[in-house]
């Protein structure tokens, strides 16, 4: 296997990227020859790959993925301990990837279904998230909860939290922290001693 990963900076479409790896685009790492034709193509990793010889080409960009932030007639925020990797046991909120033939908001809604077992009216979007290092681009959205929440293998443990007691030290993901501060922007993270 090649080594793709870059520890010097490089320069890309005069953007300097930091680090590079495999596994921002594993479809495209090991790739040497066109899938079409089967001889040797031109690979811009981790964007494309193009062929010379039969004209084929392949765009590789981020995946969308859907979130939707629940909160209960209280005003409580519903979270979920996640029963998978990555960081399985952390919390964060439901979602996934958007699949063709549905719009965000919609992914939004099946994701929740999915993990929470939970119906939900999608209000507004709280914000889009995304890295340059990172293989997705997160649209959350905060949406009311319509019914009570349920454990799934997705969700082993689900919760409801006043925003001041979200469970600050224990989120999934650099963007749940993001997009709760955004969502509620009065939460306050507590200092330690």
């Amino acid at each position: 296997m090649r080594d793709l990963t870059v520890t010097e900076p490089h320069h890309h479409n005069g953007r300097s990227i930091a680090r590079v790896d495999a596994s921002l685009n594993p479809a495209l790492a090991e790739v040497r020859f066109c899938p079409r034709c089967g001889l040797t193509a031109e690979v811009e990793f981790p964007q494309r790959i193009v062929c010379a010889h039969c004209g084929y080409e392949a765009y590789y960009n981020p995946k969308p993925v859907a979130a939707a932030i629940p909160v209960d007639d209280r005003g409580r925020v519903i979270l979920l301990r996640r029963g998978f990797e990555p960081r399985r046991g952390l919390w964060t909120f439901p979602g996934g990837f958007v699949e063709l033939g549905e719009s965000v908001e919609e992914a939004a809604r099946r994701e929740t279904a999915e993990e929470l077992a939970m119906a939900i009216e999608v209000e507004g979007l709280v914000g889009v998230y995304s890295r340059a290092e990172e293989r997705v681009v997160l649209i959350v959205y905060r949406a009311r909860a319509i019914d009570p929440p349920q454990t799934s293998p997705e969700a082993i443990e689900v919760r409801t939290f006043e925003v001041d007691e979200l469970p600050w030290d224990e989120l999934a993901f650099w963007s749940t922290e993001r997009a709760l501060r955004d969502a509620f922007p009065g939460a306050v993270r507590p200092t330690r001693g």
